[in-house]
């Protein structure tokens, strides 16, 4: 397997892979393919990816606890756990591990954007076999 680059870009391929962290270009190039077969492979909707959704909320937003208790419960197949943490006297940040069809998981972080008070919503998807 070879491949011929343009020299300026394989300089800045070779800062990249010495500030990552890899041992060599062969280490860096296997994950960057890893990764463009996970992104492709997430974007299906029927296939099983794991992942969190992340997301920070206002507390005070009237009934906005029972929404999102009532949500997390709709969704129960693909839940699988949630912390929560306060940041400040208003806001608190809850992190999502789910586990299923990518369109379930899409769905619940749609869900999760549209209700009133939710400020952010992070969603990050991988898999074990890309």
């Amino acid at each position: 397997f070879g491949v011929s680059v343009d020299k300026d870009l394989i300089e800045k391929f070779d800062e990249y892979v010495k500030s990552q962290g890899y041992i060599n270009r062969s280490a860096a190039i296997g994950d960057l393919i890893r990764d463009k077969l996970i992104e492709e492979k997430i974007k299906e909707p029927e296939n099983v990816s794991f992942g969190t959704i992340v997301f920070v909320y206002n507390h005070e937003k009237r009934e906005i606890n029972d929404k999102l208790v009532e949500l997390q419960h709709n969704y129960l197949d693909i839940i699988i756990f949630n912390t929560h943490i306060h940041i400040d006297k208003r806001n608190c940040i809850e992190n999502i591990v789910v586990k299923g069809k990518n369109s379930r998981i899409f769905s619940l972080a749609k869900d999760l954007r549209a209700i009133k008070g939710v400020l952010t919503v992070k969603l990050i998807l991988t898999d074990i076999n890309p």
